[in-house]
């Protein structure tokens, strides 16, 4: 773990689907805007900046709506202060907004209307410093990162959440290990066919913990652990129904997991990026992109045979300490940079590569996490 805290950069992780190359078009035949949605993790008040996207792709600033609760910041981060990925997840189906507010131990819940966003909810998290939200239908899990971990679920009844008492289960995790930017849980997240809810718990075990889902949406009272040694899971985005890429930053790799019914995660493929680092992923198409806040840089790397097949394609500089990321179904990727609380605005070619097409001053976002492209 040493090697981990030499790191100059805090190390952290919504899960991002794959997007689509192919402008997307309105009624009136015009490429449709995609508005882009950045919390800053502020712990004077947190807050959600809505951007909106011109045809190029690129952003100007709409709005900024308070959540109603502080950010946090972890004892140790520097780039991200609240070292996970998922910290803003955008819900379709439902039109929904979730943030975390790590330091007043809730969520907020808004209803989206195109760049509007209306606080609809603020709810407690079940837990200490909430940093991740995971949503399948109407079942949404919160990721508590404190007092050795937890996760808390609920159901989703005409857009408020209801606090589920029998779906908060404890990780099991060490409380006092340090620094915490590196031993708190990374994200939350299900599975494509929501049978499974999968935590990555970083230097804090190193391990991969699959709760099954029962037909009412309860988790299983104690998860299935898979420890990975020297690997420290951190991000992930699915692949297929029962698969996960996902970063190790032990490693500074991209890698391919299968979860099994039993809830054991096996490695098919790992892929070397050769950054620092490396906590993020985000999927466009076949190409996975992870964050490396190490190098300030992204690496693409292209999946094939179900992602047991991986190739680096390349990396891609961004302003210092590359954290979060989101694409937007037109075929851009939207990258949050930790240090100085810059947005990085990039257009995805076919062949993988990104060229970069301005950037934006997120007001109160230095060390920011949380970002979603609708």
């Amino acid at each position: 773990m040493n090697r981990l805290t030499r790191i100059g950069v805090a190390v952290a992780a919504t899960l991002a689907t794959a997007g689509v190359f192919a402008p997307a078009a309105s009624a009136a035949g015009a490429p449709a805007a995609h508005p882009v949605f950045v919390q800053t993790d502020n712990p004077a008040g947190n807050q959600i900046v809505a951007y909106h996207q011109a045809g190029d792709g690129t952003l100007a600033q709409a709005a900024v709506y308070a959540t109603g609760g502080r950010g946090g910041v972890l004892q140790g981060a520097v780039a991200d202060h609240v070292a996970s990925q998922g910290a803003l997840t955008y819900d379709a189906a439902h039109r929904l907004l979730y943030a975390v507010n790590a330091g007043s131990d809730t969520v907020s819940v808004f209803s989206v209307q195109g760049e509007k966003l209306i606080l609809r909810q603020i709810v407690g998290s079940g837990g200490m410093f909430p940093v991740s939200v995971a949503v399948n239908g109407d079942r949404v899990y919160v990721l508590n990162a404190l007092g050795g971990g937890s996760v808390q679920g609920y159901r989703l009844v005409h857009g408020h959440l209801i606090t589920e008492a029998g779906w908060n289960r404890g990780l099991g995790l060490d409380p006092d290990a340090t620094p915490q930017f590196t031993h708190t849980p990374g994200q939350i997240g299900f599975l494509a066919d929501g049978s499974q809810l999968v935590v990555t718990t970083k230097a804090n075990g190193s391990s991969i913990a699959v709760f099954g889902i029962d037909h009412s949406g309860a988790p299983s009272q104690s998860p299935v652990v898979t420890t990975v040694p020297g690997a420290v899971p951190f991000g992930f985005v699915p692949n297929g129904r029962h698969g996960l890429f996902l970063t190790e930053v032990g490693t500074n790799s991209l890698a391919t997991y299968r979860i099994g019914a039993d809830g054991k995660a096996v490695r098919e493929a790992s892929a070397d990026t050769g950054q620092a680092a490396v906590c993020w992923a985000v999927r466009v198409g076949d190409v996975v992109y992870t964050s490396n806040a190490g190098s300030s840089t992204l690496t693409g790397v292209r999946t094939a045979d179900h992602g047991r097949h991986l190739t680096v394609l390349g990396n891609t500089a961004t302003d210092p300490g590359t954290v979060d990321a989101a694409a937007s179904p037109d075929g851009h990727l939207y990258v949050q940079t930790g240090v100085k609380g810059i947005l990085d605005e990039f257009t995805v070619h076919h062949d993988g590569s990104l060229t970069m097409i301005g950037s934006q001053t997120v007001p109160g976002g230095a060390g920011g996490e949380g970002i979603a492209a609708l």
